[in-house]
């Protein structure tokens, strides 16, 4: 359906050149546009809405937009109504809950316009028609280079294809760096997008260049701040932690791709999942040294992380509790350290970010005085502040000078500050050092009335003593915990819950922001001393001198004034509310989100911002910002800490998106034409042919039908990747709501599905126990399919670990004899018995022996497995397979006769332990199992019958069996 077109004017907000162009380009072809971070990407987007909403009655699907991006886009579209007043343009309207109804989405569809649905109910209401996509006008794809071939995006965009060939399509990314990886990436992802052609944007493209390089580029002053020398010192040895940690897995993992395994990979986010990834196949064959160095690069770079952005309070703060996370249960002498932590390095690491805060040496004297709390302390409070703290007042000083010098002019930038940085953590910290940075610290006097507050330098002193107050509180309590602790382990040895709400009191997360309140006043415990054999910690701080340096640092009487006006704060939270302040004078502090940084820099017209950390994205923002008003001028303070982490990081975030736009230009330079689906329509003949049944023996009739084979799917596996392989694959796909499993391939053939975590997760909770009991009074061939990941390991827990001999036998349902015991069942349905997943599918087996088991290694396999099971057999009917299982009587609407052959002799009036009861009597044939079903009501009637009862239904000799075992005597 091409989009319609009408003579109103659409006015569109795309001022600059390279934002003109592209948007041209959309209007002519479909096509794959690769933009840079901060180019304003939902800006282009959502004036492309914008156009087609304006221009008639069109119905356009916006695929895979977050609910950020959903609210961003809206906002965009409605400004665009307000400004161009025009009558058709009907907003954004979003179905992302299955609270909308079928009627309700379906009256939605029907009224068309701009429309963003989620990828899950998007593909059901395409597959079920509830959709029809040749009355879609267009699909606009968001973050593409999360499209794969198993993703639903692909699956939406294969069946819109395959109807509509008219309505245009356009997939947009601000990600180049996935379009790199593996062979013909770009040509590979263009496949799966179903379109020829892709468009790159980088920051260096000539018309980029141009429109962000002109007369209006913004001021910016580059602040390159030195770290101290204990930062630097702490940093080094984090460095040499995360070198020894890396040498150890190259040491331990021969044989593997180890090119990236370098420290300067080890800085990027995505490192430890790298190594994960090529880990995964050998998971359950690495030793557990390397699974905790893997999980400890993670927590290496979170410390380089901490180090630089929480204060020296914090960071130590931060530090114990991961010394504690990994501390011995209560009551057990086994430790779990990570193997960093024994390093010499990691001996540095702590002392050091301890000489940050506080300084003392302990001797012997003080040693045996330590039940004391009388004697002096020789722990005197250090308080290292941030470098960059003393930068931001003079950045924040300079600013004011400069905007009391040179006021704004009207309609122009308002003299609003903006500090943008990484976390809501680093802006609340930043909030109270700025109230509180010209404040006073009175040592035994209050402060003279003539003094001038301005004069003084600021400090974060006050700040940082209130935090090293809440940081001695906060050790004080966890020591009494875990004392506590203790003593419960070893008076209860067992006490496992104990043992797990210690660790998941201080698990190694950052500590909070806000002050802790301890009330009561508890003499102050030894703190956890230094574990055996480590090097963890090497010195204790003893209970007298904590007491004696809390004593030190106490509030005087102008912290006591500040304290409430610092901490509650009832505006904290009410950016928004811009009207409240005045904008001249307001400074905002604001962390860094992405594409809704734009929406900051329009309503709030910065002049000055002061990037705390930094940040690519942004200052390309920032460029299209200053270039698109020519009458508002910016001036950006860029900070950075030099020869750190933080530069390093930047300058690889830099260096590898160029990276990967000359890779992609290379590749479409070099790239033929790109083949799609788009097939022509089938030729009739092989169509036929495609679907001729050639396996019947015996002479019978050929067999063959025109229409494709059918698998009825239930709607909730629509997040798995296997329908969309189905489709692929020729397979007519009817998504239903199923209660009894979740594929039906044939009228008799049932298959339940699970990965290997929903397995172990259904064995344990007695799920699978009743999804199979169910199925196997519906379907007569009822299947469990265990789907795992061909690039990971998989195994279960060794069968060396379960106990064998009769023990063995009697635990996994068998007598000493080797017939199968009727407590199977039971025991599967019992998830208060913890058993092996090994154990459970055992159990499985003999509580219901006709259920088959698949073991599939990937989707594809799993779809050919499929393809294998529906040939000579009779397609699915979707009706009944949704009535199945419902409380409803479907015979009245099938036929008990097709009832029957559909479900078997387990109707679901016939309970299955009964069955297994029957099974075990000597004489029952599976023929005789089923007269016996339909023929009696209960056991009791069959162990009441002689000989002559039972002939006709199970023969005289079977008859004779029956009842010589149920006449039998007990004491015999």
């Amino acid at each position: 359906m091409p989009p319609e077109r009408s003579n109103v004017p659409v006015k569109l907000s795309l001022p600059l050149q390279y934002q003109q162009e592209l948007f041209t380009e959309l209007r002519a072809e479909d096509e794959l546009v690769i933009l840079a971070r901060g180019l304003g990407l939902l800006h282009l987007i959502s004036n492309l809405l914008h156009f087609y909403d304006a221009a008639g009655n069109n119905l356009v699907l916006v695929v895979g937009a977050d609910e950020r991006e959903n609210e961003w886009i809206g906002e965009a579209l409605a400004e665009h109504y307000a400004t161009s007043k025009s009558p058709l343009g009907r907003g954004l309207k979003v179905i992302n809950t299955e609270k909308a109804t079928v009627p309700m989405r379906e009256g939605i569809y029907g009224e068309g316009g701009i429309l963003s649905v989620t990828s899950r109910i998007l593909v059901v209401d395409l597959l079920s028609k509830l959709l029809d996509p040749e009355k879609v006008t267009g699909m606009v794809i968001l973050h593409a280079d999360k499209v794969l071939a198993t993703s639903l995006e692909a699956f939406i965009i294969r069946v819109y294809r395959q109807s509509n060939k008219s309505g245009f399509l356009k997939a947009f990314s601000d990600s180049p760096e996935p379009f790199t990886t593996g062979f013909a990436p770009l040509a590979n992802m263009l496949r799966n997008l179903f379109l020829r052609k892709a468009s790159l944007w980088p920051r260096f493209h000539v018309s980029v260049a141009e429109s962000l390089e002109g007369n209006r580029k913004a001021e910016v002053i580059e602040l390159e701040v030195p770290m101290s020398d204990k930062m630097r010192e702490i940093q080094n040895a984090v460095l040499e932690c995360v070198e020894i940690s890396i040498t150890e897995l190259r040491k331990s993992n021969t044989g593997l791709d180890m090119e990236e395994w370098t420290l300067d990979s080890a800085l990027h986010r995505n490192f430890d999942m790298i190594i994960r990834r090529q880990l995964d196949p050998i998971w359950h064959r690495v030793s557990f040294r390397t699974k905790q160095i893997v999980a400890d690069l993670t927590s290496l770079r979170a410390v380089l992380h901490a180090l630089l952005s929480y204060d020296a309070v914090s960071f130590v703060q931060y530090l114990d509790t991961i010394v504690s996370a990994h501390a011995p249960p209560p009551g057990s002498n086994r430790h779990n350290y990570s193997p960093w932590l024994f390093l010499d390095a990691a001996h540095v690491l702590f002392q050091t970010a301890k000489s940050r805060v506080y300084q003392g040496k302990l001797n012997n004297e003080l040693t045996r005085l330590s039940s004391s709390t009388t004697f002096s302390s020789e722990l005197n409070p250090v308080l290292e502040e941030l470098p960059k703290w003393s930068v931001l007042s003079e950045v924040l000083a300079e600013i004011e000078h400069d905007a009391y010098l040179h006021p704004a002019r009207m309609h122009q930038s308002n003299s609003t500050i903006l500090i943008m940085c990484s976390d809501q953590r680093i802006c609340t910290q930043l909030r109270e050092y700025i109230a509180t940075m010209h404040a006073q610290i009175a040592q035994g006097s209050e402060p003279k009335e003539h003094d001038d507050p301005s004069d003084d330098k600021p400090s974060a002193e006050l700040m940082m003593r209130r935090r090293l107050r809440d940081y001695l509180n906060w050790k004080r309590s966890l020591s009494n915990v875990n004392k506590n602790l203790s003593q419960s382990g070893e008076d209860d040895r067992s006490g496992n819950s104990e043992s797990s709400a210690a660790q998941s009191a201080h698990q190694g997360r950052p500590p909070p922001n806000k002050r802790r309140r301890v009330r009561g006043g508890g003499a102050v415990t030894s703190a956890a001393g230094r574990v055996p054999n480590s090097s963890v910690q090497t010195e204790v701080e003893l209970p007298g001198q904590v007491i004696s340096l809390l004593s030190e640092i106490q509030p005087t009487g102008v912290e006591e004034t500040q304290k409430e006006e610092v901490i509650i704060d009832e505006l904290e939270d009410m950016e928004d509310f811009y009207e409240l302040y005045d904008m001249d004078d307001l400074v905002m502090i604001h962390p860094y989100d992405g594409d809704m940084d734009e929406h900051i820099l329009e309503e709030v017209r910065p002049r000055y911002i002061i990037m705390y950390e930094p940040d690519p994205a942004f200052i390309r923002r920032v460029e299209v910002y200053r270039s698109s008003h020519s009458g508002r001028s910016v001036k950006v303070y860029f900070m950075y800490y030099g020869g750190s982490v933080e530069e390093q990081r930047y300058l690889s975030a830099v260096r590898r998106e160029k990276d990967s736009f000359t890779k992609l230009i290379k590749e479409k330079g070099n790239m033929a034409v790109t083949l799609t689906h788009d097939k022509k329509a089938e030729d009739p003949q092989e169509q036929f042919l495609r679907t001729v049944n050639t396996r019947i023996a015996g002479g019978g009739r050929l067999a063959a039908t025109a229409s494709p084979p059918r698998v009825v799917v239930d709607v909730r596996e629509f997040r798995s990747a296997l329908p969309s392989l189905l489709h692929g694959n020729n397979m007519v796909v009817i998504p239903c709501q199923l209660t009894v499993g979740d594929y039906i391939l044939t009228p008799d053939i049932c298959i339940e599905r699970k990965s290997i975590r929903d397995l172990i997760s259904s064995l344990k909770n007695g799920r699978l126990y009743n999804q199979a009991e169910t199925m196997l009074q519906y379907y007569k061939s009822p299947l469990l399919l265990i789907e795992f990941d061909q690039n990971k390991s998989f195994t279960f827990d060794a069968f060396a670990s379960v106990p064998t001999g009769p023990t063995f036998m009697t635990d996994y349902g068998f007598s000493s004899s080797g017939t199968a015991t009727t407590t199977s069942s039971s025991s599967l349905a019992n998830p208060s018995n913890p058993k092996s997943a090994q154990h459970l599918i055992v159990l499985l087996t003999l509580a219901f022996p006709r259920l088959k088991i698949i073991w599939s290694s990937s989707p594809y396999q799993t779809a050919e497995i499929f393809a294998e099971l529906k040939k000579n057999a009779q397609e699915p009917d979707p009706l009944r397979a949704v009535q199945l299982g419902l409380d409803i009587d479907i015979s009245h609407s099938l036929g008990s006769a097709d009832v029957m052959a559909a479900t078997g002799i387990e109707h679901r009036t016939f309970n299955v332990l009964p069955q297994d009861m029957l099974r075990a009597v000597p004489g029952v044939t599976p023929q005789a199992l089923e007269r016996l079903i339909i023929e009696t009501d209960n056991i009791s009637d069959i162990a009441n019958m002689d000989v002559e009862q039972l002939d006709p239904l199970v023969g005289k000799e079977a008859a004779r069996k029956i009842v010589a075992f149920f006449q039998r005597s007990v004491f015999d």
